[in-house]
């Protein structure tokens, strides 16, 4: 079976933990014993997030003296997706001696005239207090939404048109190799190969590869074992199976689990099959279907809650 697996970039800089390698390379570990597990019996493709290291990748090339201005957005990207898949294949190819793992600097066509980039929402980086946030949206034009922990800078998040790189991903599944590709969504580029200053949701990414390497499962892997309805309500309950046409994306929340129902519902859509959302800690579970929600092309009623 090939199984495309979505890790967050959460799951690898957890909330309140230093950004140093050595804490990152803890957590890589913990993901790659899991994703390992799968790649002894699977086929499997790699998409993991970035949206902590980018961020701090674009703090640091800002406060640098030596450079007249920070590095695009893209080529941070890119950065952050030579060091995560260095370290994510290094820690499953240990796992998995004889098999070739491979990391895979990845590009996604974006078009010019998305709307996105009149509206940015993509939180990236750390959280600053309310006049840092001011300071440096005067300073240096950016833009920042309020959360919960604070002020976050927000930059354009396009839609992914096409992969780039999506012969060479294929060519590696189909000879054996584990590979990692379209970390953090893939550097955003036009179609002239023009690099953009944004980022693309690694999970509607994740769909699109997916699709395309005609994956029998796509897995989005997240900190919660379920996609709650209601959640953080009296009523909240663990959705266990549902189809997308039971599944209203708007009804989550748009910085955490939209685009992950957005992304699984798509996948389903497009190829009839099924998509799930469940705990990193939990994958070889999720993929059997023993827990997580999973996202089926029907159901004769409602969805089910575990």
């Amino acid at each position: 079976m090939r199984v495309v697996v979505a890790v967050g970039g959460n799951a690898l800089l957890r909330r309140g933990e230093p950004a140093d390698a050595a804490t990152q390379q803890r957590n890589i570990a913990v993901a790659a014993e899991q994703l390992a597990k799968v790649a002894e019996r699977h086929q499997l493709l790699i998409v993991h997030g970035n949206g902590p290291q980018v961020g701090l990748l674009a703090e640091e090339s800002e406060h640098d003296p030596t450079l007249e201005r920070g590095y695009p957005l893209d080529t941070l990207v890119a950065e952050t997706q030579g060091m995560i898949g260095y370290w994510l294949a290094q820690s499953v190819g240990r796992r998995l001696p004889e098999t070739p793992v491979g990391a895979l600097v990845t590009q996604v066509v974006v078009s010019a005239a998305d709307p996105a980039f009149d509206r940015p929402d993509k939180p990236i980086g750390p959280y600053y207090p309310a006049e840092e946030a001011k300071r440096l949206a005067g300073e240096r034009g950016w833009e920042f939404t309020e959360e919960e922990r604070g002020m976050r800078r927000v930059v354009p998040s396009p839609r992914p048109i096409q992969v780039v790189e999506l012969p060479i991903i294929r060519r590696l599944l189909d000879g054996g190799c584990v590979v990692i590709a379209g970390g953090g969504g893939g550097a955003p580029v036009t179609a002239d190969r023009t690099g953009v200053e944004g980022v693309v949701d690694k999970d509607l990414v994740t769909a699109l590869l997916a699709e395309q390497v005609e994956a029998d499962s796509m897995v989005i892997l997240t900190d919660v074992p379920y996609v709650y309805a209601d959640y953080g309500t009296p009523s909240q309950r663990p959705l266990v199976v549902a189809s997308p046409d039971e599944l209203d994306a708007g009804a989550f929340a748009a910085g955490s689990m939209r685009p992950k129902i957005e992304a699984a519902c798509a996948f389903t859509r497009a190829t009839g099959r099924p998509a799930s959302i469940g705990s990193l800690t939990e994958l070889a579970a999720v993929i059997s279907g023993t827990r997580g929600t999973h996202i089926r092309a029907r159901r004769a009623s409602g969805a089910t809650p575990a």
